[in-house]
Protein backbone atom coordinates (compact mmCIF):
# COMPACT_ATOMS: atom_id res chain seq x y z
CA UNK A 1 0.00 0.00 0.00
CA UNK A 2 1.37 3.99 -0.64
CA UNK A 3 0.35 7.12 1.24
CA UNK A 4 -0.13 10.45 0.26
CA UNK A 5 -0.50 12.76 2.75
CA UNK A 6 -1.62 15.97 1.55
CA UNK A 7 -1.62 19.28 4.06
CA UNK A 8 -4.29 22.48 2.85
CA UNK A 9 -5.66 19.81 0.70
CA UNK A 10 -9.18 21.25 0.21
CA UNK A 11 -8.85 24.20 -2.56
CA UNK A 12 -5.91 25.62 -4.09
CA UNK A 13 -3.00 23.31 -5.46
CA UNK A 14 -3.64 21.40 -2.64
CA UNK A 15 -6.74 19.93 -4.26
CA UNK A 16 -5.11 19.58 -7.51
CA UNK A 17 -2.58 17.77 -6.14
CA UNK A 18 -5.02 15.28 -4.96
CA UNK A 19 -7.07 15.06 -8.38
CA UNK A 20 -3.85 14.23 -10.05
CA UNK A 21 -3.67 10.52 -7.48
CA UNK A 22 -4.11 7.76 -9.82
CA UNK A 23 -2.41 5.66 -7.68
CA UNK A 24 -4.69 2.40 -7.53
CA UNK A 25 -3.06 1.34 -4.76
CA UNK A 26 -2.85 3.66 -2.83
CA UNK A 27 -4.81 5.91 0.03
CA UNK A 28 -4.62 9.65 0.56
CA UNK A 29 -5.08 11.59 3.85
CA UNK A 30 -5.81 15.02 3.55
CA UNK A 31 -5.53 17.57 6.74
CA UNK A 32 -7.00 21.08 5.79
CA UNK A 33 -9.59 23.38 7.67
CA UNK A 34 -12.44 22.30 5.64
CA UNK A 35 -14.00 18.91 3.84
CA UNK A 36 -14.21 18.55 0.44
CA UNK A 37 -16.91 16.87 -1.34
CA UNK A 38 -15.94 17.11 -4.39
CA UNK A 39 -12.78 15.25 -3.80
CA UNK A 40 -14.63 12.60 -2.07
CA UNK A 41 -16.69 12.03 -5.00
CA UNK A 42 -13.62 12.46 -7.26
CA UNK A 43 -11.79 9.74 -5.23
CA UNK A 44 -14.95 7.25 -5.38
CA UNK A 45 -15.02 7.16 -8.89
CA UNK A 46 -11.54 6.16 -8.63
CA UNK A 47 -12.19 3.93 -6.31
CA UNK A 48 -8.81 5.40 -4.21
CA UNK A 49 -9.41 5.42 -0.19
CA UNK A 50 -9.69 9.00 1.40
CA UNK A 51 -10.18 10.53 4.49
CA UNK A 52 -10.35 14.09 5.86
CA UNK A 53 -8.21 15.08 8.75
CA UNK A 54 -10.22 18.40 9.40
CA UNK A 55 -7.92 20.59 11.69
CA UNK A 56 -6.21 24.01 11.81
CA UNK A 57 -2.69 23.39 10.82
CA UNK A 58 -1.66 26.72 12.56
CA UNK A 59 -2.65 25.49 16.45
CA UNK A 60 0.50 23.96 17.49
CA UNK A 61 -1.50 23.16 20.44
CA UNK A 62 -3.61 21.04 18.55
CA UNK A 63 -0.64 18.88 16.19
CA UNK A 64 0.53 16.78 18.63
CA UNK A 65 -2.86 15.02 18.87
CA UNK A 66 -3.41 15.89 14.88
CA UNK A 67 0.00 13.48 13.77
CA UNK A 68 -1.10 10.99 16.03
CA UNK A 69 -4.28 10.75 14.18
CA UNK A 70 -2.36 10.66 10.92
CA UNK A 71 0.41 8.17 11.83
CA UNK A 72 -2.78 5.95 13.59
CA UNK A 73 -4.60 5.88 9.66
CA UNK A 74 -1.32 4.41 8.19
CA UNK A 75 -0.26 0.40 8.78
CA UNK A 76 3.36 1.83 8.02
CA UNK A 77 5.22 -1.15 9.13
CA UNK A 78 3.85 -2.54 5.77
CA UNK A 79 3.69 0.33 3.51
CA UNK A 80 5.47 0.51 0.17
CA UNK A 81 5.98 4.54 -0.57
CA UNK A 82 4.60 7.05 1.87
CA UNK A 83 4.63 10.34 0.02
CA UNK A 84 4.04 13.68 2.58
CA UNK A 85 3.20 16.78 0.43
CA UNK A 86 3.25 19.93 3.04
CA UNK A 87 1.63 22.40 0.67
CA UNK A 88 -0.77 24.43 3.79
CA UNK A 89 0.80 27.54 4.03
CA UNK A 90 -0.79 31.73 4.36
CA UNK A 91 1.54 34.92 2.83
CA UNK A 92 -0.34 36.92 5.63
CA UNK A 93 0.71 38.97 7.46
CA UNK A 94 1.29 41.25 4.25
CA UNK A 95 3.05 43.85 6.72
CA UNK A 96 6.21 45.73 6.93
CA UNK A 97 8.06 44.85 9.79
CA UNK A 98 7.38 46.19 12.73
CA UNK A 99 3.84 46.82 11.68
CA UNK A 100 2.01 43.21 12.04
CA UNK A 101 0.92 41.89 15.19
CA UNK A 102 2.91 39.37 17.67
CA UNK A 103 0.09 36.78 17.05
CA UNK A 104 -0.53 37.07 13.49
CA UNK A 105 3.33 35.98 13.27
CA UNK A 106 3.48 33.70 15.33
CA UNK A 107 0.59 31.76 13.14
CA UNK A 108 2.45 32.50 10.32
CA UNK A 109 5.53 30.42 11.47
CA UNK A 110 3.62 27.93 12.89
CA UNK A 111 1.95 27.03 9.66
CA UNK A 112 4.78 27.93 7.16
CA UNK A 113 7.55 26.52 8.94
CA UNK A 114 7.00 24.52 12.28
CA UNK A 115 4.43 23.00 11.78
CA UNK A 116 5.68 20.97 8.01
CA UNK A 117 8.59 20.38 10.24
CA UNK A 118 6.93 18.73 12.77
CA UNK A 119 4.94 16.51 10.56
CA UNK A 120 8.40 15.20 8.66
CA UNK A 121 9.29 14.36 11.99
CA UNK A 122 7.27 12.42 12.98
CA UNK A 123 6.93 10.87 9.62
CA UNK A 124 10.93 10.09 9.75
CA UNK A 125 10.75 9.12 12.78
CA UNK A 126 7.88 6.29 12.43
CA UNK A 127 9.50 5.17 9.50
CA UNK A 128 12.94 4.57 10.56
CA UNK A 129 13.97 0.25 10.35
CA UNK A 130 11.05 0.26 8.02
CA UNK A 131 11.16 -0.84 4.46
CA UNK A 132 9.28 2.06 3.19
CA UNK A 133 9.81 4.40 0.74
CA UNK A 134 9.45 7.97 1.89
CA UNK A 135 9.36 11.14 -0.04
CA UNK A 136 8.98 14.63 1.61
CA UNK A 137 7.93 17.68 -0.53
CA UNK A 138 7.61 20.90 1.04
CA UNK A 139 5.96 23.79 -1.19
CA UNK A 140 7.84 26.66 -1.30
CA UNK A 141 8.46 29.82 -3.18
CA UNK A 142 10.69 32.07 -5.00
CA UNK A 143 10.52 34.61 -2.12
CA UNK A 144 12.65 32.38 -0.19
CA UNK A 145 15.84 33.88 -2.60
CA UNK A 146 15.13 37.12 -2.19
CA UNK A 147 13.34 39.65 -0.25
CA UNK A 148 10.27 41.33 -0.81
CA UNK A 149 9.06 44.28 1.00
CA UNK A 150 5.78 43.75 2.95
CA UNK A 151 6.65 39.56 2.89
CA UNK A 152 9.27 39.76 5.41
CA UNK A 153 7.49 36.77 7.49
CA UNK A 154 6.86 34.58 4.21
CA UNK A 155 10.71 34.99 2.52
CA UNK A 156 11.57 34.01 6.23
CA UNK A 157 10.02 31.02 6.69
CA UNK A 158 10.35 29.50 2.77
CA UNK A 159 14.02 30.40 3.26
CA UNK A 160 13.92 28.11 6.55
CA UNK A 161 11.63 25.57 4.88
CA UNK A 162 14.19 25.17 1.98
CA UNK A 163 17.61 25.09 4.56
CA UNK A 164 15.21 22.65 6.37
CA UNK A 165 14.80 20.41 3.16
CA UNK A 166 18.61 20.83 2.02
CA UNK A 167 20.02 19.54 5.86
CA UNK A 168 17.31 16.70 5.94
CA UNK A 169 18.60 15.41 2.76
CA UNK A 170 21.87 15.87 3.58
CA UNK A 171 21.57 13.53 6.24
CA UNK A 172 19.09 10.87 4.77
CA UNK A 173 22.22 10.29 1.81
CA UNK A 174 25.25 10.35 4.97
CA UNK A 175 22.53 7.62 6.24
CA UNK A 176 21.43 5.62 3.20
CA UNK A 177 18.38 5.66 4.20
CA UNK A 178 14.86 4.94 2.07
CA UNK A 179 14.04 9.06 2.99
CA UNK A 180 13.89 11.77 0.40
CA UNK A 181 13.45 14.93 1.17
CA UNK A 182 12.54 18.07 -1.75
CA UNK A 183 10.76 21.01 -2.06
CA UNK A 184 8.83 22.40 -5.29
CA UNK A 185 8.44 25.84 -6.12
CA UNK A 186 5.15 26.55 -7.94
CA UNK A 187 5.65 29.60 -9.57
CA UNK A 188 2.79 32.27 -9.36
CA UNK A 189 -0.63 30.47 -9.64
CA UNK A 190 -4.39 31.69 -9.49
CA UNK A 191 -5.31 30.47 -6.79
CA UNK A 192 -6.63 32.02 -3.23
CA UNK A 193 -3.47 33.17 -2.19
CA UNK A 194 -3.02 35.37 -4.92
CA UNK A 195 -6.35 37.26 -4.15
CA UNK A 196 -5.39 37.98 -0.84
CA UNK A 197 -2.04 39.49 -2.17
CA UNK A 198 -3.89 41.63 -4.42
CA UNK A 199 -6.27 42.83 -1.21
CA UNK A 200 -2.94 44.22 0.25
CA UNK A 201 -2.53 48.34 0.29
CA UNK A 202 0.59 49.59 -1.42
CA UNK A 203 1.95 50.79 2.05
CA UNK A 204 1.31 47.23 2.50
CA UNK A 205 3.16 46.05 -0.01
CA UNK A 206 5.47 48.18 -2.77
CA UNK A 207 4.86 45.05 -5.34
CA UNK A 208 1.12 45.12 -5.64
CA UNK A 209 0.70 46.59 -9.25
CA UNK A 210 3.24 44.06 -10.45
CA UNK A 211 0.88 41.15 -8.77
CA UNK A 212 -2.37 43.21 -10.34
CA UNK A 213 -0.58 42.98 -14.12
CA UNK A 214 0.33 38.52 -13.79
CA UNK A 215 -3.94 38.33 -12.53
CA UNK A 216 -4.85 41.22 -15.70
CA UNK A 217 -2.43 39.57 -18.51
CA UNK A 218 -3.03 35.77 -17.32
CA UNK A 219 -0.27 35.32 -16.56
CA UNK A 220 -0.80 32.80 -13.46
CA UNK A 221 -0.23 29.10 -13.88
CA UNK A 222 -3.83 27.16 -13.17
CA UNK A 223 -3.25 24.73 -9.43
CA UNK A 224 -4.16 22.00 -12.15
CA UNK A 225 -0.96 22.80 -14.27
CA UNK A 226 1.31 23.01 -11.62
CA UNK A 227 -0.04 20.07 -9.67
CA UNK A 228 0.40 18.07 -13.15
CA UNK A 229 4.26 18.98 -12.92
CA UNK A 230 4.76 18.28 -9.78
CA UNK A 231 3.21 14.68 -9.99
CA UNK A 232 5.71 14.43 -13.08
CA UNK A 233 8.79 15.00 -10.96
CA UNK A 234 7.72 12.95 -8.02
CA UNK A 235 7.18 9.94 -11.01
CA UNK A 236 11.06 9.94 -11.92
CA UNK A 237 14.30 9.60 -9.82
CA UNK A 238 14.70 12.49 -7.16
CA UNK A 239 17.95 14.55 -5.58
CA UNK A 240 17.95 14.58 -2.06
CA UNK A 241 18.09 17.86 -0.41
CA UNK A 242 17.08 19.80 -3.62
CA UNK A 243 14.74 22.90 -4.15
CA UNK A 244 13.20 22.12 -7.75
CA UNK A 245 11.63 25.02 -9.19
CA UNK A 246 8.34 24.13 -12.19
CA UNK A 247 10.97 26.46 -14.54
CA UNK A 248 13.06 23.77 -14.64
CA UNK A 249 10.06 21.27 -15.59
CA UNK A 250 8.72 23.23 -18.47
Amino acid sequence: MNYYIVTGASRGLGEAIVNEINDQDCKIICLSRTMNTNLEKVAAEKQIPLSFIECDLSDIQQLSEIIDQLLSMMDIGHAQKITLINNAGTVNPIKGAGNAKQEELILHVHLNLLTPILISEALIRETKGTSANVVIVNITSGAANRPVPGWSAYCSTKAGLNMYTKTVGVEQEEKRTNITSIAFSPGIMDTDMQGTIRKATKDEFSSLNQFEEYHEKGLLRSPCFVAKALMNLLSGPLENGRVYDIKELL
